[in-house]
């Protein structure tokens, strides 16, 4: 890969990384009322479920998806009730009682689990891959390196973006230290997600 394929995917990678979505809400959220460590580590379900992406569009099966209209839309409801349950457990968090269950080694795997199954139920996020990093092949060399090449920059892009938005939610677990603006903070979220959800559900195949 020279550098100026390079050049070109690196910022474009990251301005998708950077991009705000569902888990990058996750991590705010996550950061604001666990702590920003704890949100960075839960942010490696995120980095399973695209490198499984990464690797199901490497391996050319991204075409069940195009092609099975039953499986796009199940797959489509699946991540968009999902959002809407996390969206509702917001909505109704005791703002009062977080403070208590900070840095819980518990719920660790818990809100992996969230960052996996918020990354994986979105299935347009494999039509990206399977877009994107293609654009970026040389087609007279050897594929399987090269997308894995380009998989391992977008998981350390992805990380870096996971970095930031914990970070912004640090400074504002500070701004909204009074229980009442955890409250509006978390409804906040909830409206995001619930957004978020609603724009999924409208999502179609490319």
């Amino acid at each position: 890969m020279d550098f100026a394929t390079l050049s070109l995917f690196l910022p474009a990678c990251f301005a998708l990384n950077m991009a705000p979505g569902p888990n990058n809400l996750l991590s705010v959220s996550n950061s604001t009322r666990y702590g920003y460590r704890t949100a960075c580590v839960a942010g490696i379900g995120r980095l399973l479920a695209f490198a499984g992406m990464i690797a199901l569009a490497s391996a050319g099966l991204a075409v069940v998806l195009q092609t099975s209209e039953l499986l796009f839309y199940g797959i489509k409801i699946l991540g968009a009730a999902y959002l809407f349950y996390l969206a509702w457990q917001l909505w109704r968090a005791d703002p009062g009682t977080q403070d208590s269950v900070a840095g819980a080694p518990v719920g660790m795997l818990k809100l992996a689990r969230q960052e996996f199954l918020v990354a994986a139920g979105n299935p347009k996020a494999i039509l990206i891959f399977t877009a994107f990093l293609p654009q970026f092949v040389d087609p007279s060399r050897a594929i399987t390196p090269q997308f894995a090449v380009l998989g391992a920059m977008f998981l350390m892009l992805e990380w870096i973006a996971i970095g930031a938005y914990a970070y912004m939610g640090l400074h504002m677990r500070r701004w909204f230290a009074q229980p009442r603006g955890k409250r509006i903070f978390n409804r906040c979220c909830a409206g995001l997600l619930s957004a978020a959800a609603s724009v999924l559900l409208l999502a179609r195949r490319a």
